[in-house]
């Protein structure tokens, strides 16, 4: 019997088993054949963290993940959820002036999320949310001089 093995192919599940040949040109460029077919492909991008493959054959890309029995216990013990920063304030990274601010209370404000525009050295910096949370009050408005350290956006 034939070993199995279980991938992601853009998004679905499948088993796949041996009967495929790959002949490797280089790093990057394979051949791949299946049942007496020849299929031209190419290794697009590398994401190894994540076990991720992004595949052109014949001209149509994929994303191929492999799937190992690991994944299945990480992901019934519930440690594959990405915790989320919750926000509680907002404070001047450095002493500048506010050139604007996109929110206002009762906003609700998700992981990279533009806050306020801050000039500093002639600079233009756009701070953005490293978490989640809904604005309760905005300390600053625009035009005001702020210093280093100082509460801009308090959050619920």
């Amino acid at each position: 019997m034939a070993e199995e093995k279980k991938f992601i192919v853009d998004g679905l599940e499948i088993e796949s088993r041996s009967g495929a040949d790959i002949l490797w040109k280089s790093r990057d460029f394979f051949e791949l054949i299946y049942k007496g077919q020849s299929f031209k492909g190419e290794i697009v991008k590398r994401d190894i963290e994540n076990k991720k493959l992004t595949l052109k054959l014949n001209h149509r890309v994929f994303e191929i993940q492999k799937k190992f029995e690991l994944d299945a216990l990480i992901a019934k013990l519930g440690l594959d959820k990405v915790k989320v920063k919750q926000l509680k304030e907002l404070e001047s990274p450095m002493p500048g002036r506010i050139l604007s601010v996109q929110v206002k209370a009762g906003d609700h404000v998700k992981v990279g999320d533009p806050i306020l525009s801050l000039e500093a050295m002639k600079m233009e910096n756009i701070l953005k949310s490293d978490g989640e949370g809904i604005v309760k009050s905005v300390a600053i408005k625009k035009e005001e001089v702020v210093d280093k350290g100082q509460l801009l956006i308090e959050f619920e």
